[in-house]
């Protein structure tokens, strides 16, 4: 009679019934530990974490998890299934690759995503802008570039090539061209120095130098300027980084320092008066903050009064509007005090001897 352990001891390709069993039920049960608990519960807790944050896109990391994660876990349940068993050597070895292969390309894929998930969100976390988006577009062919070499390199390197020897020559091939390319490269270095520093922004308002107007382009190698007077001016990224930049845009109010002058002839008591009209005009503004008038000094021919106020805005046409505005009230309220500006002037004093007090007089 045969008994249930003759069953379970038959021996298929080189393995007994049981051990069959048990890598069946140690595969059933990696499939519900995979799909209950984390593709359940795992994937429900990270989205429900990712809910409470603001300004980060919520799908990306779910993705990631079901995209390559998942995948790897199956592959590494599948490996281990298959690996418990008695296999010819050929069998084993093309498992080994096989697995190899599918494992570096699902590793790749998921570093490669979630570095770029983490550069978003850096940049997003900065200001999410066209600087963002085409920081992003050209970045993310770069990192899986990147590492797709480094996975071709993991993967030669466990399939048993000599991987040393070709870092090597890639390396002498590298110095060539990175000798060749240094400006290049040089360029490609401050554009990522501006994409991660961030001095400036695409619509920026910027001097560099004689240069100046609003940024229109970031690029690899160069930045583009629109000039007040309408042409476009190119300049390297090196010569951007390695400048002093003056950004308008970032201006938070404008300091104005402005003088005029009055007659000497003006009376002392409306030399008084003046720094508090001045300040009464200011304060008219709405978009004005006065800081301080003063009699500042004797000039050659005339009394100089400087004055300092802000503007509560970085927009130039707002702040001559603003000036405008209080050279002409200004204007009238001196009129209507009978205040003159000064002008150049000039005395000519003449000492006429009279002729009776000269000694030969007659």
């Amino acid at each position: 009679m045969i008994s249930l352990q003759d069953i379970f001891g038959v021996e298929l390709l080189g393995n007994p019934l049981w051990n069959y069993l048990l890598v069946l039920f140690i595969f059933a049960a990696g499939v519900f530990v995979i799909r209950t608990l984390l593709r359940g519960l795992v994937l429900q807790t990270l989205a429900g974490w990712l809910s409470k944050l603001n300004g980060i896109p919520l799908d990306t990391p779910v993705r990631l998890v079901e995209r390559y994660l998942i995948p790897l876990l199956y592959l590494g349940l599948v490996y281990v299934c298959l690996s418990s068993l008695n296999l010819a050597t050929v069998l084993r070895q093309t498992l080994d690759i096989l697995a190899t292969i599918i494992a570096t390309y699902f590793g790749i894929n998921l570093l490669s995503a979630s570095v770029e998930y983490g550069l978003r969100i850096y940049l997003t976390s900065k200001k999410g802008d066209a600087t963002t988006e085409q920081s992003l577009l050209l970045l993310s062919p770069m990192i899986r570039v990147v590492f797709s070499l480094i996975g071709v390199l993991f993967l030669l390197d466990n399939l048993g090539f000599d991987v040393a020897a070709l870092v090597a020559s890639l390396g002498i091939g590298g110095i060539a061209i990175a000798l060749a390319a240094q400006g290049v490269l040089q360029d490609l270095f401050s554009y990522f120095s501006i994409l991660m520093d961030r001095p400036f922004e695409i619509g920026d308002f910027v001097i560099l130098g004689d240069f100046m107007g609003s940024v229109e382009y970031i690029g690899i190698k160069t930045t583009r300027l629109r000039s007040l007077s309408g042409e476009q001016i190119i300049i390297a990224n090196t010569d951007m980084t390695g400048s002093r930049i003056r950004n308008y845009k970032r201006m938070q109010r404008r300091r104005v320092v402005f003088g005029f002058s009055v007659a000497y002839k003006t009376p002392s008591e409306k030399l008084q008066e003046i720094p508090q009209l001045v300040k009464q005009i200011i304060d008219a503004e709405a978009n004005a903050q006065f800081d301080r008038a003063h009699f500042a000094a004797y000039g050659d021919f005339s009394l100089n009064y400087e004055v300092v106020y802000y503007v509560l805005s970085p927009d130039f046409n707002l702040y001559m509007d603003v000036q405008e505005r209080i050279n002409l009230a200004l204007k009238q309220a001196f009129q209507e005090r009978g205040i003159e500006f000064a002008y150049p002037t000039q005395l000519l004093y003449l000492n006429l001897q009279q002729q009776a007090a000269l000694p030969n007089a007659t």
